[in-house]
């Protein structure tokens, strides 16, 4: 019984040591977003957008418009044309990558998805850039130059 507690006890005080510790790097509460400096090859930038609160991001979404301001996610034709090149519907990769970040609460931890993998380039370095702001509380958009990762396009 002794034990059990001793256990807890250590359970219990490494826990909350890493929490402080990941408190420590300190994200303010709000919204930070980032997005591309230009539009790929087919007119899409791409942009994230999180919200952080008690230090976790608590919502992510990760997408592309066009310079109407009509969303990626929502061009079914894309979606088709997309899915029959590289055999993955932006849709899903879209899904996965936010729910990853939401988990790890680390973009280097969100791992590549086969047919996806300029846009989980795209991703880190949005997400990197948008949580920078968030450590430091600004709130402009994080400008990321994309150009090098948007050679081709998914």
């Amino acid at each position: 019984m002794r034990f059990s507690r001793l256990a807890t006890a250590i359970m219990l005080l490494v826990f909350l040591s890493a929490e402080s510790e990941c408190y420590a790097e300190g994200m303010r509460d709000g919204y930070y977003a980032a997005e591309a400096v230009g539009y790929d090859g087919e007119g899409w930038k791409d942009f994230m957008t999180i919200y952080v609160s008690d230090n976790r991001i608590v919502n992510v979404e990760f997408n592309a418009r066009n310079s109407c301001g009509f969303i990626r996610s929502w061009d079914l034709d894309y979606q088709r044309r997309i899915k029959a090149e590289t055999g993955m519907f932006p849709g899903e990769y879209l899904r996965t990558y936010t729910y990853e970040l939401l988990n790890q609460q680390d973009p280097a931890s969100v791992l590549v998805m086969a047919g996806a993998e300029r846009s989980h380039e795209a991703f880190q370095l949005l997400a990197g850039a948008a949580i920078d702001h968030a450590k430091v509380g600004d709130k402009t958009i994080a400008l990321v130059d994309l150009t090098e990762n948007r050679t081709e396009n998914e």
